[in-house]
């Protein structure tokens, strides 16, 4: 059995995007409206904005942004932002291939083997003392509220994808403000299966 390599998937070079809890990640802030969000993104590579199908009456509408590389045109997005009608940018998804890599405190969050990422999470929290969290789905991550570790499928493999979130209106936590569109198995509309 073989297991596909970011580079036999056709990976572009990765970005490094900092994250700032509550604030954002990369050239992206929480709380952006649509325009902004595209505007911003505009930079980075070609966008697609669609609206996304309201699955519960008690959130404002919501947009996809979906940021394509340049060099890679056919690619699936690279960064998936979430815009509330109500509270702008409130999650912003990068995809365990394309995506840019975004780290916690020097913790690699973005295309990691899941395993993997649950080990270097527990070591981290022993080395600093802090507490790591488990997804309702048993992804380990960092004890970061703003932070959603997802899978997503990468050949044979579940690589990880992070969602960066904020509350948005309605909800209670991040967990609830996670769209509809994440929750799938494997989340990525346009799986990477190969």
């Amino acid at each position: 059995m073989t297991f596909n390599t970011e580079a036999d998937l056709g990976a572009v070079e990765r970005d490094e995007w900092l994250y700032a809890p509550t604030i954002g990640v990369g050239p992206l802030r929480f709380g952006m409206s649509l325009d902004e969000v595209v505007k911003t993104a505009g930079t980075f590579g070609p966008t697609k904005v669609s609206e996304c199908v309201r699955h519960h009456s008690i959130f404002a509408p919501i947009w996809r942004v979906e940021v394509h590389h340049r060099e890679v045109a056919a690619s699936p997005p690279a960064v998936t932002g979430y815009v509330s009608q109500a509270v702008g940018l409130f999650c912003i998804a990068s995809d365990a291939v394309h995506g840019p890599q975004v780290a916690f405190d020097g913790l690699r969050l973005v295309g990691k083997d899941l395993a993997e990422l649950e080990s270097d999470t527990i070591a981290y929290a022993e080395t600093h003392d802090v507490g790591l969290r488990y997804t309702p789905e048993g992804y380990a991550g960092p004890d970061d509220p703003g932070i959603v570790l997802r899978a997503q499928r990468v050949g044979l493999a579940l690589r990880s994808r992070p969602l960066f979130i904020v509350t948005r209106d309605g909800a209670n936590t991040e967990w609830d403000s996670m769209p509809s569109e994440e929750y799938r198995l494997g989340n990525n509309p346009q799986p990477n299966v190969v």
